[in-house]
């Protein structure tokens, strides 16, 4: 890794953990927690009470390397449709939106206006 790449990693560890000091996930409210790497984007709902990982999924999984569409931003909106399709029908409707740092534009955007148009409230 280049000092650059250790540089924007550390930016952005650095602005996930001031986040986190006020993003808690509780059984009623879990934590939807976004991940975005330079090809694969991943998303999880967390209860940090129990420290257990509720409902997941990423644009890994074979349903959606088929028919998730062309672009990762399209790629990104059908992995959110498909973690709030999950997560209403474990039961939960109400979640805290966990960017990881990142920023809210491109594919963590799309993401997460894709789970509130399947229901999701933030």
């Amino acid at each position: 890794m280049g000092s650059e790449q250790q540089t924007r990693r550390a930016a952005r560890l650095r602005r996930h953990r001031r986040l986190r000091k006020r993003v808690h996930g509780v059984p009623e409210r879990p934590r939807l927690c976004v991940y975005r790497s330079a090809r694969y984007i991943y998303a999880q709902l967390i209860d940090d009470d129990a420290g257990r990982t509720l409902v997941q999924a990423s644009d890994l999984e074979p349903s959606l390397r088929e028919g998730g569409g062309e672009t990762k931003v399209e790629r990104a909106r059908a992995v959110g449709e498909l973690v709030a399709k999950r997560a209403r029908e474990a039961g939960h409707e109400a979640v805290v939106f966990d960017r990881g740092g990142f920023s809210y534009k491109g594919r963590v955007r799309a993401l997460a206006e894709a789970a509130r148009e399947e229901g999701l409230v933030f």
